[in-house]
């Protein structure tokens, strides 16, 4: 056992940015990231810390894997009953964040979410392995159980309600799209004067790059 972690530390020193070398919409640079994060095969590079608050002000957040990007913004799918759908429903503001230490990079996204229109929802739910879209059926989500012999059960009888045929998307199942105002892109460099370039978005939807201090 590590007796003392404040000492774990790593001195980053693999890549540098350079602010003309960026994109002039935070879409296009993410995508870049992303394809360079797989590329290196880092671990999940689509995995993303989503937060989001509850009725009383607390903060939650989990992992969750992003399944698009496009020039609105980056998209997840979920249970609409899960915690995290109920506090959607009550206050639509989250932050994302994606970490890839192979590359010694984070994205940071703040914004607002909306639902994905139901046909989006339906195209990636049918493109699913059908045992996943068995569980979605199965899991009640968020939701207190005794035990897994509960969710064996449920997937049981799911699995044979739908023997033979499709599996539909259940109704409480679907997307979100993230809408940002702000995109901060995070490298790491050595003796920890990491860069940090933010897009902020400006009244007209144009996009206003800066740099801030570590």
């Amino acid at each position: 056992m590590h007796s003392k972690y404040s000492d774990i530390r790593n001195n980053y020193e693999r890549n540098r940015l350079h602010r003309d070398d960026l994109e002039s919409a935070p879409f296009r640079q993410f995508k870049n990231w992303l394809e360079e994060a797989i590329a290196a095969e880092d671990t999940e590079p689509t995995a993303m810390s989503l937060a989001t608050v509850d009725a009383t002000g607390q903060p939650t957040q989990r992992i969750v894997l992003l399944k698009d990007v496009s020039d609105k913004g980056i998209s997840f799918f979920t249970n609409y009953n899960s915690s995290k759908g109920c506090q959607l429903a009550n206050n639509p503001k989250v932050s994302a964040n994606f970490f890839w230490p192979v590359l010694e990079r984070q994205v940071r996204w703040e914004g607002r979410v909306v639902k994905l229109p139901a046909v989006a929802s339906d195209n990636y739910f049918a493109s699913r392995p059908r045992e996943s879209r068995i569980g979605a059926w199965a899991s009640p989500q968020s939701e207190k159980i005794s035990d897994d012999g509960l969710l064996v059960k449920r997937f049981q009888e799911f699995e044979q309600k739908f023997q033979g045929g499709e599996v539909p998307r259940p109704p409480h199942w679907g997307g979100y799209l993230i809408i940002p105002h702000q995109v901060e892109f995070w490298q790491g460099r050595p003796n920890r004067m990491h860069q940090r370039f933010v897009y902020s978005c400006q009244r007209d939807g144009s996009w206003e790059l800066a740099q801030l201090a570590p």
